[in-house]
Parts: structure tokens; sequence; C-alpha cells
């Protein structure tokens, strides 16, 4: 949710609408997943999985967040595995299709990347302007 909030404050209301509903989905993810280590008898433990970096620049924004979905796609890969080598077919499934939720955010991530890095302060000003033609004209800014 930083890079929303950042996003949102410089005006950027389209890059902000997508990391605010990745943010949603990726709670929906530890949701999940915690109803699961709950049935299986587990406890639910809650902590930052690293430092957290403050970050300004939208192109370092996307890189971070495009690493970052692809390292959990990872990692969901390697639990998918280990949950087939110990017959756990349910939690399986549920890493698989996580994994599959990961690269589309990776890949809207990367997309949104190549668009800043092709056309730069330009498309990051497209953004701009649409939200003031839609405050303008009394709309609700784009989420």
């Amino acid at each position: 949710m930083y890079f929303h909030f950042h996003l949102d404050d410089q005006g950027y209301d389209l890059l902000s609408g997508l990391f605010r509903r990745t943010a949603i989905q990726e709670m929906g993810h530890v949701e999940i997943l915690a109803e699961r280590i709950l049935f299986l008898k587990g406890d639910v433990t809650m902590k930052a999985s690293g430092e957290v970096k403050t970050v300004g620049e939208v192109a370092e924004m996307l890189e971070m967040a495009r690493q970052m979905e692809e390292s959990s796609a990872h990692d969901y890969n390697l639990w998918a595995n280990e949950c087939s080598a110990n017959a756990d077919s349910v939690t399986k499934k549920i890493f698989e299709q996580l994994v599959s939720e990961e690269e589309v955010h990776y890949d809207q991530y990367d997309n949104e990347l190549d668009k800043v890095k092709q056309f730069g302060d330009r498309y990051l000003a497209l953004q701009s302007i649409e939200r003031s033609k839609s405050l303008s004209a009394g709309l609700p800014a784009a989420e």
C-alpha cells in the first residue's frame, strides 16, 4: 500500500489504482494461507519479510514490485513442490493458484515499467492530466 499512497499523492491515478488493487489481492493471499495454516492446526504469525525501503521514483517502485512478484512466484512454486512431496494436494493447489496470480501481477508491473522506460515523464504526465480532467468534471479520481 506504500506505493499506492505515494503514487496517488503524485497524481498518478492509474498506477496508484494498479498498486491498490494488487495490495488488496495480496491481502487475500495472506488470508487464504492463514486459513489453511489454521486448518492444519498451525499457528499464524505476521511479520515483515524484509526491511521497508523508502522509494520515491515511479520506475524504482515498479522495478521493486516486479522483483517482489517474481520472488513470490518462485517461493510459491517451491512450496507447491514441497506440498506435493508430502501428499498435501489441497495446499499444493493453493500455492499453484497463487503462482498464477503473482505472474499476472509481475506482468502488469513489467508492462508499466516498459511504458515508463519508453515514454518517461510524458507517460506519467498523461496520468496527471487524466486526474485533472476527472476532477474538473466533478468525477472521482480513477481507482
